[in-house]
């Protein structure tokens, strides 16, 4: 559980309280330390995620036995289809326990090493250039986005509303995707699946940072982390989707 003290959180890695820490919206009751601790925390777990992402991806795409083992054999296959689904199994338990230390941190792990494979084979059949388009252009928006939203909150600012928009957009996207899968619609509508979700997905940046400065509490900093990395993430696979689509 997450621990303001004055000589510092052990578990937050942090080594005391921000001298003179700005408040970060109007009206901020609770101490700016205690948000901004818990900022830096959520930060670093994100920043940790997507260097193992990098990392796992770049040896999937390097190493090419590796994606050629998992499409041309069965037991690639399956094995390929189970890492596929591990996602989704490893986020229940993760949503349940993501206030215990250490399992939240373990299963948290665990998540991220499936989805960088998931993202590595994704990359494994896409080329460089592509690939460095969508990088960029992720940091870039990224960058951003999180700027524009902190700027935003210091005025008061306040980007709750997006939810239930944000939730029927997502599933109007996953309805699309899997009309998609039934009955491919060509290169045209891979462009336009992706440019609508990179829209989608730049919104819930918006959305689940606005959440990080003012809503999640101090023990479910590595839920905050997941969301926010599954908003990275997806935005990075929208747009190498749009821009192989247009390649």
């Amino acid at each position: 559980m997450f621990r303001y003290q004055k000589g510092g959180d052990v578990e937050a890695g942090t080594s005391g309280g921000v001298a003179g820490a700005r408040e970060l919206y109007p009206g901020m009751t609770e101490p700016p330390e205690m948000r901004w601790a818990l900022i830096r925390k959520i930060y670093v777990i994100l920043s940790m995620q997507l260097l193992l992402t990098a990392a796992v991806a770049a040896v999937v795409v390097k190493v090419r036995a590796i994606s050629h083992f998992f499409v041309s054999s069965h037991a690639g296959i399956g094995l390929y289809i189970f890492l596929i689904i591990l996602p989704f199994i490893v986020l229940c338990p993760l949503y349940f326990y993501h206030q215990k230390h250490p399992v939240n941190l373990i299963l948290l792990g665990l998540f991220t090493v499936a989805i960088s494979f998931a993202v590595g084979m994704t990359c494994a059949f896409t080329s460089g250039k592509v690939i460095l388009e969508s990088a960029i252009l992720t940091t870039v928006v990224v960058f951003s986005l999180t700027a524009y939203t902190f700027w935003a909150a210091k005025r008061g600012r306040d980007f709750s509303f997006l939810g239930p928009f944000l939730f029927a957009s997502l599933i109007v996207l996953l309805v699309f995707a899997f009309i998609q899968i039934l009955f491919p619609l060509g290169k045209i509508s891979q462009m336009i699946y992706g440019g609508i979700a990179s829209l989608i997905f730049s919104g819930y940046i918006v959305y689940d940072t606005d959440n990080i400065i003012k809503r999640y509490t101090y023990d479910q900093y590595v839920w905050a982390a997941v969301s926010l990395y599954l908003d990275v993430i997806n935005l990075f696979l929208s747009l190498m989707t749009l821009f192989r689509a247009a390649d």
